[in-house]
């Protein structure tokens, strides 16, 4: 059995196409093919099954899957942490975060680092809360920045690093656009451009909605940041956003007002995986993180 042939199977089961895999792998379409059938010839097992144009993994192939990945992920991890044993300044961090953690303050903190360590390169994963939970317990990703911070997952650790209010967002025509502050249950009755349900900015609002005594009107549901803020400021609803996420400025921006019944706020935490000894150049980061939170 050979690295390469794990390398194609994984490739395949992901793509679900030899050619697509093949494209990506930039060889010959055949070569993927025969390498498969050589893998499934050893193991003396059908790994896929063709269903019309795509391959589906068998029962047997999702297992094997899992166990390969494991494999793969520990052997880039072992390479790596050679490297950064030789230099750590030459080594990698793979730092997940969500979406709207993007905006500000994943680019200061990864510019703020490498002042002092320009050769340190970064791999950045974006995700939701269930997946950057996922990719760390996978070793995907070092660490990651995640909202709100998990209390009771024994499979991650970490610290919060960041307590953030929510806003509320109007359009500037509604009719509470001028107040300097407002009481959640105000806007009972205005429709609600909210995240879906993969995100936890959904969660959070709905919660601070419930208990200001009304469940929201759902007018749009939405994946990014600026497409919520964009939305709201044409007039299609209202919402609440942490203050990060209203830092950046553009031609259609909502108004922004203090909400003051509830106090909604949101945790903000780094982790990583349990009981597993960061990289070398991961672990540098954290301690800076920790000192740019001022933690410890």
């Amino acid at each position: 059995m050979e690295l390469r042939q794990l390398q194609y199977f994984v490739k395949v089961a992901r793509k679900q196409h030899v050619t697509q895999a093949a494209e990506e792998l930039h060889v010959a379409q055949s070569a993927v093919s025969r390498q498969i059938h050589q893998l499934e010839e050893e193991l003396g097992l059908q790994l896929f099954a063709q269903k019309g144009r795509n391959l589906q993994l068998t029962p047997v192939g999702k297992l094997f899957l899992s166990r390969v990945e494991e494999l793969l992920t520990g052997l880039d991890r072992a390479v790596g942490e050679i490297k950064e044993f030789l230099d750590p300044e030459l080594g990698e961090i793979c730092l997940g975060f969500p979406h709207s953690l993007g905006i500000s303050l994943v680019p200061s903190v990864v510019a703020d680092f490498r002042k002092d360590h320009p050769n340190v390169k970064f791999r950045l994963k974006m995700g939701t809360f269930s997946s950057l939970i996922r990719d760390v317990v996978r070793g995907e990703v070092d660490m990651a920045f995640i909202s709100p911070f998990p209390e009771n997952n024994d499979q991650v650790s970490g610290e919060i690093v960041l307590t953030e209010e929510l806003y509320a967002i109007l359009p500037s025509s509604h009719v509470l656009a001028d107040y300097h502050s407002i009481r959640l249950e105000q806007l009972k009755d205005d429709s609600f451009v909210l995240f879906n349900e993969n995100y936890s900015l959904r969660t959070i609002v709905w919660e601070a909605c419930r208990k200001a005594g009304f469940s929201p009107i759902i007018g749009f549901e939405g994946e990014e940041t600026d497409t919520i803020r964009g939305l709201v400021a044409a007039g299609m609803g209202v919402s609440l956003l942490p203050e990060m996420a209203l830092t950046e400025i553009s031609p259609l921006m909502p108004v922004k007002v203090k909400v003051t019944e509830p106090h909604v706020t949101r945790t903000i935490g780094l982790i990583r995986k349990s009981g597993q000894k960061l990289p070398i150049v991961a672990e540098m980061f954290q301690q800076f993180l920790f000192d740019y939170f001022h933690l410890r």
